[in-house]
């Protein structure tokens, strides 16, 4: 293989997406923003107008992980059917991306949230099977925002 991944997550933004790429590498550690192709100038072509000065393709990297992007207007948004999921190995490593990450209070449950872009994020703790193997560490979990490990251990 030549050093492609064979599977890369490709996120679609509403002119946010320098913005986005330089939050997320601030986040995780192991990140960089790796290429970044802005749109031409306008005069070049209409389809391009509004468009000045805003990602054509950006690449970047997560924790190791290849990322892309692009602005490419309000025509999609970002829903919850698709989220990343963030293994955390203790409490702390989960409050401090949940702290970093979730910016929409009524999006949160069970572990997820919605970060200021839009995007789904599941922030569980490494082992989440074995903290909900008893009924009543499930609905302990049904009924949590952010992930509290040691709720589960004690239900």
């Amino acid at each position: 293989m030549s050093g492609i991944s064979p599977i890369r997550p490709f996120l679609w933004f509403d002119g946010q997406a320098q913005e986005a790429m330089e939050y997320y590498v601030s986040v995780f550690p192991d990140s960089s923003i790796d290429q970044v192709v802005l749109y031409p100038e306008e005069s070049l072509d209409d389809h391009f107008q509004g468009m000045t000065g805003k990602v054509i393709n950006g690449e970047f990297t997560l924790n190791g992980a290849p990322f892309g992007c692009l602005d490419g207007g309000p025509e999609f948004a970002f829903n919850e059917s698709i989220s990343f999921v963030i293994g955390c190995e203790d409490q702390a490593e989960i409050d401090r991306y949940w702290a970093a990450l979730s910016a929409v209070p009524e999006s949160e449950a069970c572990g997820w949230c919605k970060d200021r872009f839009g995007v789904s994020w599941q922030i569980v703790p490494a082992g989440l099977d074995l903290l909900q193997q008893r009924p009543e560490q499930i609905q302990a979990l049904m009924h949590m925002k952010k992930i509290v490990i040691a709720e589960l251990e004690n239900a």
